[in-house]
């Protein structure tokens, strides 16, 4: 894509790679000293050499596959997407807020990040040429432009865009640091909940060319296969509505209690032939892992709607759904330059509107 002409190529971008180390020595190496012993591991006692030599010493994740629905609805919502977001457009209608350092944009439903990155520096140089500050010809620096979040291709929401490589360092130390507050707003579909606030803990992976799944709290630090790590993964919920009847609420500081608290070490059991209720939930995700609210609002039996991936309804009243029903609502942290504490929230979609109007 051709920048304007009124900014200069943005700088390019190194990747760097790492690999896990492969032994110094092959694990058929390693032998017992004690003659009289038998050389093979014994399989129902886990040491360092079974556990990577057997699959069935392997974490097992606790949520399900993929269901077979997903494949065929995911490529046509990705071909959608990818024909969009080739046409996608910033204006300042998507802007949250902007200063010399950072710049917040509510990114649409159906277009990938990368596209809303891609079309930010024809908005800075529309807005400089209408502000009058450039002579025709004249041209500015390109802004060292960085992602500070990604959303998924169809949530919708805060998406926040640094201007510069010293600024973006900040704020991954403060996201790794989990010193941002992050709040969802998601139409769920499934069992009315019997808590009104819950927190959930539990292992996060994938396998080698699998799909993100969640696993026991336990099982956090063990490989997986294809050498991936399960991480930790925390996500603290409220209702808001369940089929209309609630209210909204700002959104404010979440206290966990312990009581009301989730920590996973085995499948859920859900029944299926219970009926099904519509719930608005808000989500305060506390690590950033792919896919988390989604992962554990299925875990919860109320999985988002339109969420073909993770087992939430694809028709539900007579309606078919063309994404999930996810939005990323608001960022809170201190501004990584004056220290103020800043928060920036997006304006919501039309469908929390119309799940407490029921």
């Amino acid at each position: 894509m051709r920048l304007p002409s009124c900014l200069q190529p943005l700088p390019s971008t190194t990747i760097f790679l790492s690999r896990f180390p492969k032994p110094l020595f092959p694990l058929s190496c390693v032998t017992t000293a004690a003659p009289a012993m038998s050389n093979q591991p014994d399989p129902t006692k886990p040491t360092s050499v079974n556990t990577l030599q057997t699959p069935q010493n392997y974490p097992v994740p606790l949520s399900p596959p993929l269901p077979p629905i997903s494949k065929s609805v995911e490529l046509r919502r990705a071909e959608s997407a990818s024909s969009k977001s080739s046409l996608f457009a910033l204006s300042r209608t998507h802007v949250v807020y902007e200063d010399e350092w950072l710049i917040a944009v509510n990114k649409p439903k159906g277009i990938y990040c990368e596209s809303v990155l891609a079309s930010v520096p024809q908005l800075l140089c529309d807005a400089a040429e209408s502000g009058g500050r450039l002579s025709e010809g004249t041209k500015i620096k390109s802004p060292e432009l960085h992602l500070a979040n990604r959303l998924d291709r169809d949530t919708s929401g805060v998406m926040l865009i640094t201007k510069s490589h010293k600024v973006a360092s900040k704020l991954v130390q403060a996201f790794t640091n989990h010193k941002v507050t992050k709040t969802y707003i998601a139409h769920c579909v499934g069992p009315a909940p019997k808590w009104e606030k819950i927190t959930i803990k539990s292992g996060h992976g994938r396998s080698k060319f699998g799909v993100w799944r969640v696993y026991a709290a336990s099982d956090v630090g063990r490989m997986l296969p294809g050498g991936s790590v399960v991480r930790d993964m925390e996500t603290s919920f409220e209702v808001l509505s369940i089929n209309g009847q609630g209210s909204f609420k700002e959104p404010s500081e979440f206290r966990k209690d312990e009581e009301n608290t989730i920590v996973v070490e085995e499948r859920a059991v859900i029944d299926s032939g219970i009926k099904k209720d519509e719930i608005l939930v808000r989500a305060y995700p506390r690590s950033g892992r792919t896919h988390q609210i989604r992962l554990h609002c299925q875990y919860l039996g109320i999985s988002i709607r339109g969420d073909v991936k993770y087992e939430g309804v694809y028709e539900w009243k007579g309606r078919t759904y063309d994404g999930h029903e996810l939005h990323a609502e608001s960022l809170s942290f201190e501004h990584p330059v004056t220290g103020l504490p800043i928060m920036f929230q997006a304006p919501l979609p039309l469908w929390p509107s119309q799940a407490l109007q029921q």
